[in-house]
């Protein structure tokens, strides 16, 4: 090991400004010394924050994705079979308190930046969802809403930072709540429709992952709370997706059933065609 670090320190401490720069911004001085310059890999509190970091700004850069799938399959189906408005209303609401209260608390940008890139895609989605559903005229007020929410949120002058925190509270609950509906609509369904697979499975991942960062950068129980409660139902939706991979959905279901009697009525009466045009064997005269 020590010949390993002997080999390695020429290196990290001849690292580029903006390289150390960076590095100091993510982990902080004392543990880029640490973990950089002294190579000690025994500094497990350093590893912890290190991991922790690079966790959060993984989960940023594919939360940046995270719903793009989902949009693409509701443009090219024309469809929101399968995709509950109620879920996304309810998880772009607790996602816009947690952003505002995460901001003017302080806390770092690794710990909750994918909330605001996951809400713009939200209200894309549930646009799209107003639209395809007939109702262009509630996605123009939903957009408004949030917009006066926001402005209220974000200002000292209209909602304290006391009065945040019991609406953050609410925001847990309200993030477990908006993954209620979308769990029945596929159990209503028989099937997950339009719902992407890859943003069900990225949110498990991501969920799980921010727990960990929250144990290790964040001293708040209510962020944690939420995230636990948010991956237990990410589960739920995973093994949904699991088990109805390959099923068709209740629409589809329906159309089958319609086509099933028209079959057979059709060979009935292809049968008693033939059967009424068939020669006769008994003798004449």
């Amino acid at each position: 090991m020590d010949s390993l670090r002997s080999a390695l320190q020429p290196i990290t401490h001849n690292l580029p400004g903006p390289i150390r720069d960076l590095g100091v911004s993510v982990v902080g001085e004392q543990c880029y010394k640490t973990l950089l310059l002294d190579l000690d890999l025994e500094a497990t509190e350093c590893i912890k924050l290190a991991i922790s970091k690079g966790l959060g700004i993984g989960i940023i850069a594919a939360s940046s994705i995270v719903k793009v799938p989902q949009i693409l399959k509701l443009v090219n189906s024309k469809s929101a079979s399968g995709v509950s408005f109620l879920s996304y209303l309810l998880e772009t609401s607790a996602y816009l308190i947690s952003l505002a209260y995460n901001v003017r608390q302080g806390f770092p940008f690794s710990t909750f930046g994918e909330t605001g890139l996951i809400m713009v895609q939200n209200v894309v989605i549930a646009v799209l969802v107003l639209n395809y559903s007939g109702r262009a005229s509630t996605a123009a007020l939903f957009v408004a809403g949030l917009a006066a929410g926001a402005a209220s949120l974000f200002s000292d002058s209209i909602v304290d930072l006391k009065t945040l925190s019991y609406l953050q509270a609410g925001a847990g609950v309200l993030g477990v709540a908006s993954k209620l509906p979308q769990i029945v609509a596929i159990w209503q369904e028989g099937g997950t429709g339009q719902l992407s697979a890859f943003a069900v499975f990225n949110y498990l991942v991501g969920s799980l992952s921010r727990i960990f960062t929250t144990l290790q950068e964040v001293d708040d129980k209510l962020i944690l709370y939420g995230f636990i409660s948010g991956f237990v139902l990410n589960a739920i939706l995973a093994l949904q997706m699991v088990y109805y991979w390959n099923a068709p959905t209740a629409k589809a279901k329906g159309k089958q059933k319609e086509k099933t009697p028209v079959a057979t009525t059709s060979s009935a009466k292809t049968t008693g065609t033939s059967k009424g045009k068939s020669p006769t064997t008994r003798r004449r005269g």
